[in-house]
């Protein structure tokens, strides 16, 4: 059931006031993120120097998704989702306004950014499946793709001009990126309010060990949702090249920090362009094998980034990484989705959301150990190949999503 809608069914999910709204908190909710993200970072080296102290920054985010995984998808299914993104957004807002007070002290002990950060990934935690679930209660079946599709690219607009927005703001002044991402934070609670109240089953079994844990006995259960969820962690855990754009570009294309934002804002780029044609071009049919082919292409893209040694090839490489990227998010995540019943859905985001994070930070992982050992361009090329290998060895392993033609339960070869 949708809210809002109009007396036609329509494929477009920007046709639903519902989503309109929830849209523009994704967008806000990104750009507040990046704004942050990129002022902590230059906080935290200024005052105590120490690189190691950067890679605690995502740790302390991932950790309370992990810790309260059992907790976090079965409050998004018994609960107002609409609810409890709100009250995440305004322990967020709580958060930025920590991080403001700590910039306006001018402290020297960087602690409270550490014990604001477990905070901060606390909420996110609970959002991340309570967001991720709403979304199919805005729209029909039918317009589930092109909400996936362009919802994902506001995140991707606001990774492209998110970092740059909040370097220019922190330059400004330290407090001013914190103040920025408080006033986005509480724009975006008004927007969440304003979504009208979905039609949401909640769960009626008492809580037991078999509820705390039904996302994961059927996301074993179903070989769909399961190839979905395991294709995207092992491609992104093997071809995630992010970590070493500041290596490449230094040693390796020779170049300086305005190469690196490009590279930096290419496979975003990519995505969104990819994203508006999607929009107009959806995957329509053979949906599994669509899906196989731009993984084994964001490993194909990924290889050819990693033997780049100029910029002109390494910039539209990344790009069409992201390309790639998009095409096979969306339809795994619209695939999830359909496929997922309303009862469990926020358990199961839950899981993936754990499974996105751990395959970002263990790719980044994967990534500089390689590159200690072998060098770079061996870290990236052995990671694009194993993306690829991804690819092949899933399309093998789970034939029925290799077979499923449409994104839905409709058809299969």
């Amino acid at each position: 059931m949708t809210s809002a809608a109009p007396t036609e069914t329509s494929r477009l999910a920007f046709h639903y006031r519902g989503f309109r709204f929830f849209w523009l908190t994704t967008l806000l909710v990104g750009f507040s993120v990046q704004i942050m993200s990129v002022s902590i970072a230059w906080q935290i080296y200024d005052v105590t120097g120490n690189v190691f102290l950067l890679g605690l920054v995502g740790l302390s985010l991932f950790l309370p998704a992990l810790v309260l995984i059992l907790v976090t998808g079965l409050t998004a299914d018994r609960f107002n989702r609409r609810a409890i993104m709100a009250v995440c957004l305004g322990v967020e807002f709580g958060c930025a306004l920590g991080f403001l007070a700590f910039a306006h002290a001018h402290a020297h002990e960087v602690w409270p950014i550490f014990a604001i950060l477990v905070a901060l990934g606390t909420a996110r935690a609970f959002w991340s499946p309570a967001a991720q679930s709403l979304a199919p209660n805005l729209v029909p079946p039918e317009a589930l793709s092109n909400a996936i599709t362009i919802n994902a690219s506001a995140w991707q607009f606001a990774a492209i001009m998110g970092p740059a927005a909040g370097g220019l703001l922190y330059g400004l002044g330290p407090e001013v990126p914190f103040g920025t991402g408080a006033l986005l934070l509480l724009i975006a609670m008004v927007c969440v309010v304003l979504i009208p109240k979905p039609a949401q089953r909640s769960v009626g079994q008492a809580t037991s060990l078999e509820t705390i844990f039904g996302g994961f006995r059927y996301i074993f259960s179903n070989k769909v949702v399961l190839g979905a969820i395991s294709l995207d962690m092992f491609a992104v855990l093997m071809g995630g090249a992010v970590a070493l754009l500041p290596v490449y570009t230094k040693d390796i294309l020779h170049a300086g920090p305005e190469e690196l934002g490009l590279l930096r804002a290419a496979p975003g780029i990519g995505a969104i362009a990819m994203s508006l044609w999607l929009t107009r071009f959806p995957v329509r049919d053979h949906a599994g094998k669509v899906l196989f082919l731009f993984v084994g292409l964001f490993g194909l893209f990924t290889v050819i980034f990693g033997l780049s040694t100029t910029a002109w090839l390494s910039i539209p490489a990344l790009a069409l990484v992201g390309a790639a990227d998009m095409v096979s998010v969306t339809i795994r995540e619209t695939i999830m989705q359909l496929w997922t019943p309303e009862a469990v859905r926020g358990r199961v985001n839950a899981v993936n959301s754990v499974f996105i994070g751990a395959s970002n930070e263990l790719g980044e992982f994967r990534a500089g150990t390689v590159a200690h050992f072998l060098g770079p361009v061996a870290a990236v090329v052995i990671g694009g190949v194993g993306a690829m290998a991804v690819a092949v060895t899933w399309s093998r392993l789970f034939p029925q999503l290799r077979n499923q033609r449409t994104l839905d339960r409709r058809m299969a070869d």
